[in-house]
Parts: C-alpha cells; sequence; structure tokens
C-alpha cells in the first residue's frame, strides 16, 4: 500500500472490501490474541489507514475493559465504527466461523480417533505443547501486569484462593475488580497507576447510540437457549450448555487462558462433561485453529451434547452443542460493542474502571497460575492426590509417577517456544509429530 494514503474517514471505506478483509482475517488468525490484534493493526492501520494510530489504541484499550475474547472485539468494534450496527456484525462473526468450523471439524476426528495408540501418542505431544504455552502465557501476563508488589501479593492471594480454597472464579474476578477499583481512588500509584493523571482521550467513533443493535443482540444471545428450552425441557443438555457458557462469557476477563482455571473445573469436577486430559488436548486444538483461543469452550459444548445426544443422534447432537457454545460464547461481545462504543472515550479515561481492570488482570495471573499447575500435574504425572492442611486442600502429585515420554515432550516444546521461538503451530505441531512416533516405535517394539 502506498504510504502517503490519508486515513479513511469513517464510512469512507467500501463495504464490500471491508467484507473481505474480514474474511481474510478469520481465516489467517492464528496465534492467540496477541498475534491477531498485531494483524488488525497492520492491516487497518499500517496497510488501509481506516483508522489511525491514536484510534486504534483507543479501540484497544476499550475492549480491555470488556469480557470475552479481546481480538475478535476489537474487530468488531473497527466493523462497527465503519459501517454500523452491520459492519460490525460482519466483522465479529467472520472473525470467528472459520475457527469453528475447523475446531467442530478437529473434534469429531477427535472422537472418532479416540482409541488409536497413535492418536494417543500426538495428542501427549500436544498436551505437553500446550504446558509450554500456558507458562509462556504466564509469563508474559505476568511482566506486564505486576507491576507493583501490592499486584504480586494480589496475584498469589488469587492463586491460593482457587488452588487451595477452590473459591469460585466468578468470586475472586469481582473481588478483584472491587479491590482495584478502591485502591485506585485512595492510592493510584499501588497500582502502577500514578502516572494516569488526565483521562485517556480518543478520537470520537463518529456513531450514537443505537437502542436497536442493543436489544437485538440481547434477544439474539437468549434466543437458542430459550427455544431450546421450549422444545427440549429445561434440564436438557443444550440448555445447561447455553446457560452455562452465557455466564461464564460474562466472566472471561482476562482471556481465554484466565477463564480455563473455572471451565475445567465446572465441565470436569461439576458437570462431568469432558476428563482432565481432554481439556488439555482442547487447548491445544483451540491453539492450531484460526480465531480466538476461547473456541476451546466450543471442544467442551460439542462433546457434553455428544455424550447426552437425546432425542437426536450422536452426530447431530454435537453439531447442535458446537453451535449452542459458540453462539452464547461470542454473541455477547456484540451486544458490549454496541452498548459501550459510544461511550468508549468515557469509559477508557475512568480512572475506577483503570483500576478495577489493573486488580482483575493481577488476578488472572494467579488464574493462569493455577491453570499451569494443574495441567502440569495432570499431564506428567500418573497418580495425582491431595495434599491437606486445615481447610487447604492442594492437589498433588505422586512424583515416583513421574511420565518420562511427557517430560521429554514438554521439554522439547519449551525450547521450541523459548529457546528457538518457534510459532505457536509449530509449538503444538512438532511435539504431537513426535508423540506420534514414539507411540508408533513402541508399537513396532522399538522400545
Amino acid at each position: 500500500m502506498d504510504g502517503s494514503r490519508t486515513v479513511a474517514p469513517d464510512g469512507g471505506v467500501p463495504f464490500a472490501e471491508a467484507v473481505r478483509l474480514w474474511a481474510k482475517v478469520g481465516i489467517l488468525s492464528f496465534g492467540g490474541a496477541a498475534g491477531q490484534i498485531a494483524m488488525l493493526h497492520r492491516f487497518v492501520v499500517e496497510e488501509r489507514r481506516w483508522m489511525d494510530e491514536r484510534a486504534f489504541l483507543a479501540a484497544l484499550n476499550f475492549v480491555t475493559l470488556l469480557p470475552g475474547p479481546e481480538a475478535q472485539q476489537l474487530a468488531t468494534y473497527i466493523g462497527w465504527r465503519l459501517h454500523g450496527a452491520w459492519g460490525g456484525l460482519l466483522a465479529g462473526a467472520l472473525f470467528v466461523v472459520p475457527g469453528a468450523l475447523v475446531m467442530l471439524a478437529l473434534t469429531l476426528l477427535y472422537v472418532a480417533g479416540g482409541g488409536s495408540a497413535l492418536v494417543a501418542g500426538a495428542f501427549l505431544g500436544i498436551k505437553a505443547a500446550v504446558l509450554a504455552i500456558v507458562a509462556e502465557a504466564l509469563h508474559r501476563i505476568g511482566k506486564r501486569a505486576l507491576k507493583t508488589p501490592l499486584l504480586v501479593a494480589l496475584a498469589v492471594l488469587s492463586l491460593v484462593a482457587l488452588l487451595a480454597f477452590d473459591l469460585p472464579f466468578p468470586v475472586v474476578i469481582v473481588a478483584a475488580g472491587l479491590f482495584g477499583a478502591g485502591v485506585s481512588l485512595a492510592a493510584p500509584e499501588r497500582l502502577g497507576l500514578a502516572d494516569r493523571n488526565a483521562p485517556v482521550t480518543a478520537l470520537p467513533a463518529g456513531r450514537g447510540s443505537g437502542l436497536v443493535p442493543v436489544l437485538a443482540s440481547a434477544a439474539l444471545w437468549a434466543l437458542p437457549v430459550v427455544v431450546a428450552a421450549l422444545l427440549l425441557g429445561p434440564g436438557h443438555v443444550l440448555v445447561e450448555i447455553g446457560l452455562f457458557f452465557s455466564k461464564l462469557a460474562v466472566v472471561t476477563f482476562g482471556g481465554a487462558y484466565a477463564v480455563l482455571a473455572y471451565l475445567a473445573d465446572a465441565a470436569v469436577e461439576a458437570k462431568r462433561w469432558v476428563l482432565a486430559g481432554e481439556m488439555v488436548d482442547a487447548l491445544g486444538l483451540a491453539e492450531t485453529t484460526p480465531g480466538p483461543t476461547i473456541l476451546v469452550n466450543q471442544f467442551v459444548g460439542t462433546l457434553a451434547a455428544m455424550r447426552a445426544p437425546a432425542p437426536f443422534s450422536a452426530p447431530v447432537a454435537a453439531v447442535l452443542g458446537a453451535l449452542m457454545t459458540s453462539w452464547v460464547t461470542f454473541a455477547p461481545s456484540f451486544l458490549w460493542i454496541y452498548l459501550g462504543g459510544p461511550h468508549l472515550e468515557r469509559l477508557t479515561g475512568d480512572r475506577r474502571l483503570a483500576g478495577a481492570l489493573t486488580g482483575i488482570t493481577a488476578a488472572v495471573v494467579g488464574v493462569i497460575a493455577t491453570l499451569a499447575f494443574t495441567f502440569a500435574i495432570n499431564v506428567l504425572f500418573a497418580d495425582v492426590g491431595a495434599w491437606r492442611l486445615g481447610p487447604a486442600m492442594l492437589p498433588w502429585p505422586n512424583l515416583a509417577s513421574l511420565r518420562l515420554d511427557a517430560a521429554g515432550l514438554a521439554v522439547f516444546a519449551a525450547l521450541l517456544l523459548f529457546v528457538w521461538h518457534r510459532g505457536v503451530v509449530q509449538t503444538v505441531a512438532l511435539p504431537a509429530l513426535a508423540g506420534l512416533l514414539l507411540a508408533a516405535a513402541r508399537g513396532w517394539g522399538g522400545f
């Protein structure tokens, strides 16, 4: 693109051209939120100049205040800014649909190959890669979020509350947000906010608030759950899926890694929709597909519906479970954008919101640490028990049950990610191939 181009005014971009770009973004959106946001910046700011740097950063600040997938919401906001509600709808939907279709196909293949030793070997490699990816996310987010001793303490407290005392994830997140909002007024420097003496400003969004898109988004969010309840009864698994993932969509601050600890606990322990090892596999599959990492939700919903399919066949139930899960996971994103987009400047400049988000982000570091520990002991050890001290109960492995194959693959994945700086797809694919070859060698009697 010609670097001399000026920034396109709001509404000055042909709608068809924007749709082509959003389809391209949806197909190429590998690498998690950071990579997806960088790609949006390159396409929208650097190459096409549909927004300038200041407006883009203001939009990015805005979506970090919202629950849900940041990159998808950023695309939705840009589409809405350029072409109103329909522009936002297409941008957000096209960001998700390609990855959702790939995730459904991979989930069905995963179930079909569940009895194969070779498939099990490949997924052992994927599990090992997931450990490295979660560790990298913990390091990256922790380095950015824990700027003061108070924030470090908040992260540690969140870890202890979740891991040792099994407090509900929403309670920890809400408490951290309220704590951050209070501290931001009394001692903002303890949150690293002392330099924020002026509100964050942004270019006007160019669009006023519209009641119709807001109401339509809210109604569409609820529609499939209501229809399922009327047709199948309030106790049907599709209704449970819709209600559970709707609740999850409201508390998913901090991205997919933050909510995975809560999802794993609820889906494995409380609802018994999936097994602990399957949750790790789900994250590995989500990391290798385009679209938001939170597509891991769809894997869980697909298996949950498939395992309680009546009155449908298992394949039909699997598709309906995938559709229900993705619908209620991503539909709220449009509501938040249509509701908050017109007020972007005020929202991003509010000190209490900044403090709440800072507290939540610190707590998210503790949540991800919980996830990393839980995944690690379940992947690396064959026998996991519990260590009790008064009211606290800490899951703890039998160290003698260490799986040397899983440990070796995890070290390989860590080298790929941290030393050789390979991308996420290679970090997952190469250990998966190594695990498959290891399983094949065992089958041939090599060792």
